[in-house]
């Protein structure tokens, strides 16, 4: 039975999946030659992609996770975790060089530093099944890494109606090229934070690097951390504060903002709404390490 494109609501998350180990109650960061210690240590599931969809199923979105992910050990713990996140796994894929995906966060205060492995390609053989997916309405793209390993992804998923989103994520071998925003042509709301649209655009102040972006993207959010978030859609620019609350961990702070500002948009809320939304999800996944980890605890 088909589905009737007005009935269309779920959301298709794209991007690598990794096992987070973030090690938090640091005084300082780690120097070469010295040893340190943290207080604490989480072993979490992460990535945008997941993140992004933990978060979107906690919002009782339907989402489904477009990934790779591999055989090995580290993986194996990784899945018992996404397994238990809501998230629609049908698109996931499992290999052998698709792992250990690894990232080490050190976290100080609301700072973080990350030492991260990839593995293998990011494009999964279930792409084109994902893509023809019924339910499927929206199309959010973890990082520009993603896009940039599939160049045809945007055109491809335009051709099936869906709206795409992109988070740019940090990537300092990609972040400053040049053609970043032509390969992201199409893309119906872009995500960065603050030092990702400074780089794409060369713009320290938040207001005059969104009003760039907005020449490329229909809708731009961009996040501040505690300085709130800032939203142009037509020249009209908005700005929402932070909320005050507990900070753990930042970590996956950016992608869970991504989810609520996703869930309320394809909601058709406004635009203030649709800021407020992206903030209190961001809120909600600071207050425990790893970006989905208070959520996955109240699943």
């Amino acid at each position: 039975m088909m589905t009737h494109a007005a009935d269309r609501s779920a959301v298709l998350s794209i991007g690598r999946v990794y096992c987070d180990l973030i090690f938090t109650g640091l005084g300082h960061l780690p120097v070469l030659g010295r040893e340190i210690f943290a207080d604490h240590m989480e072993i979490a599931a992460g990535g945008g992609a997941f993140i992004a969809a933990a978060h979107l199923a906690h919002a009782k979105r339907k989402v489904a996770l477009v990934a790779r992910l591999g055989k090995d050990a580290l993986s194996a713990n990784v899945e018992e975790q996404v397994r238990g996140s809501g998230i629609d796994l049908r698109f996931l894929e499992r290999a052998e060089d698709a792992g250990p995906q690894v990232t080490v966060a050190a976290v100080v205060d609301q700072e973080r530093a990350f030492l991260t492995r990839r593995a293998g390609p990011a494009r999964p053989t279930t792409l084109e099944e994902a893509l023809a997916w019924e339910e499927a309405q929206h199309l959010h793209i973890a990082e520009y890494a993603t896009l940039h390993e599939i160049p045809d992804l945007i055109a491809r998923a335009k051709e099936r109606g869906l709206t795409i989103s992109l988070d740019p994520s940090w990537d300092a071998a990609l972040i400053y090229d040049r053609g970043l925003l032509r390969a992201c042509e199409g893309v119906d709301l872009f995500l960065p934070n603050l030092e990702e649209a400074e780089a794409i655009t060369g713009n320290a102040d938040p207001e005059a690097a969104i009003r760039h972006l907005s020449a490329t993207f229909p809708i731009v959010a961009l996040k501040g951390g505690a300085r709130g978030a800032w939203m142009i859609s037509h020249g009209r620019m908005v700005h929402a504060d932070a909320e005050i609350v507990p900070v753990v961990d930042t970590t996956g702070a950016g992608d869970a903002f991504n989810a609520g500002f996703i869930h309320a948009w394809l909601s058709r809320l406004d635009h203030e709404v649709c800021l407020k939304a992206g903030i209190r999800f961001g809120s909600l996944a600071v207050q425990a390490p790893g970006g989905a980890t208070l959520i996955a605890a109240q699943t």
